[in-house]
């Protein structure tokens, strides 16, 4: 378990625009770890843990894109019922917000990775590690 760094992008909501994101992120050899969206009418927020964060913030903003950088927590856990609830139990006892989360896990793997916003991530990340 660690902190991370996520970059949440706005993008218009038109076809294209996660093509052309997700080529530059490529000929700029920044993988992509973790990859969220929530869509407006407007537009669309990508949330995304990278390989190469920094390289790819400077890359955006050289673009005039409107980026916003945010601490978070990666937490990679067993691929079994009851696992986000001890995490969310635990956060919750000790008065950690969960302001936004996401994960994926192939049905027959193992292990997972959850992306976690928390209220005080250096906190929840003390917290999570007892």
């Amino acid at each position: 378990m660690q902190l991370g760094t996520q970059l949440a992008l706005f993008l218009d909501n038109k076809p294209g625009s996660l093509a052309r994101v997700c080529d530059a992120l490529a000929e700029a050899k920044i993988n992509i770890h973790a990859f969220s969206t929530n869509d407006t009418i407007d537009h669309i927020v990508v949330r995304m843990v990278l390989s190469d964060p920094i390289k790819a913030l400077v890359m955006f903003e050289e673009r005039n894109a409107l980026v916003v950088e945010s601490e978070v927590l990666l937490i990679p856990g067993d691929n079994k019922p009851g696992s986000l609830a001890t995490i969310a139990r635990k956060l919750a006892d000790a008065g950690i917000n969960i302001e936004y989360a996401y994960c994926a896990t192939s049905p027959n793997a193992k292990n997972g990775l959850l992306i976690l916003r928390a209220s005080n991530c250096k906190k929840a990340l003390k917290v999570l590690n007892t």
